[in-house]
């Protein structure tokens, strides 16, 4: 059941913590602190999406499907970003799916708000366009990422970006979820896992993950890890960096 904001705790939304105080204020009385389960659907494709999410230690997928099952993720939002983006950009639906990916609390709002208070100009305006850019730029090289590089880089590009979003060093994930997300075979995310535990970089343990050597994780992703953080941080800069952990 969605619960009521407490505006004097602290704010985990990175998007939500920027705002100046009296901006955040006026959102207050309309957000709604809810607990988002695994694989819990947030928007289907083609349908309204009636209300925005902004992550507190949740991750969602956005996540494309094929006419044969097959999907790949497309994008990734944590505790730096919003799901629902499409309403603020003259839509209020998209071909994309959202789901849960890893479990936790977020702040929900009606789109209809949203866009009311989005129009209105201000921090918020200039922070969610900054953060669509952003986004772009996740989805763009993720795309690129996917065509050019292997599957060990990309894992673990992905697995950084993970850890980035939920600011943990553990989360629960499963090869077989992580090769949907990744458009790969289930074996192929085996053998890259496998030589990165090996390398000493993460240890996997009945669906659990743990980031054991980031900076060696890092050295081993492709570029492509860089140009999303750098791109995040240049944009939200007065949000804290990914590599400053």
């Amino acid at each position: 059941m969605p619960v009521s904001i407490d505006s004097s705790l602290p704010i985990q939304n990175r998007l939500l913590a920027a705002l100046p105080a009296d901006e955040y204020q006026r959102l207050v009385p309309h957000l709604e602190l809810v607990k988002l389960s695994l694989h819990q659907i947030i928007y289907e494709p083609n349908e309204p999406i009636t209300h925005v999410y902004f992550a507190d230690q949740a991750l969602i997928s956005l996540v494309t499907s094929m006419e044969d099952g097959s999907t790949i993720e497309v994008g990734l939002v944590g505790s730096e970003g919003m799901v629902g983006i499409p309403v603020i950009l003259g839509g209020n639906m998209t071909n994309n799916r959202a789901y849960v990916q890893i479990p936790g609390a977020a702040m929900r709002m009606d789109t209809n708000i949203l866009k009311t208070e989005f129009n209105r100009g201000g921090e918020l305006q200039t922070l969610l366009l900054r953060y669509c850019q952003a986004l772009l730029t996740q989805v763009s090289q993720s795309v690129a990422c996917n065509r050019f590089h292997t599957i060990e880089k990309r894992l673990a590009r992905w697995m950084l970006l993970v850890q980035d979003s939920v600011d943990s060093d553990e989360f629960a994930l499963t090869q077989e979820f992580i090769a949907q997300m990744l458009g790969t075979r289930r074996s192929s995310v085996t053998e890259a896992a496998g030589t990165l535990q090996q390398a000493g970089m993460l240890r996997y343990s009945r669906g659990k993950i743990t980031i054991v050597n980031r900076e060696a994780l890092k050295a081993t992703a492709c570029e492509c890890y860089r140009v999303i953080s750098d791109e995040f941080a240049r944009l939200l800069a007065n949000q804290p960096e990914s590599d400053s952990r």
